[in-house]
């Protein structure tokens, strides 16, 4: 047996979900259309699964944090 939601519960259309993200529409629309963020077009509608933005997110942190981290570090001399 399948643990794997049905798709209309792991698809939100693109307001609901930017609801439950807690990010503006336009923001979300424009990362999706951009190709930055899943979606999936059925029609003229734009669904999104928010647990995959989430990921995709938190991804992004973690780079800008070991970038940030990476630039603290230089041109500082520790001799």
């Amino acid at each position: 047996m399948s643990d794997a939601k049905p798709l209309s519960e792991s698809f939100l259309p693109l307001r609901r979900a930017a609801v439950r993200l807690g990010v503006p529409a336009a923001w979300l629309r424009a990362e999706a259309d951009a190709g930055r963020v899943p979606c999936l077009r059925v029609g003229r509608r734009l669904l999104v699964n928010p647990e995959a933005v989430e990921r995709v997110l938190l991804d992004r942190a973690q780079r800008g944090a070991r970038k940030a981290e990476g630039l603290r570090g230089e041109g500082v001399n520790r001799d």
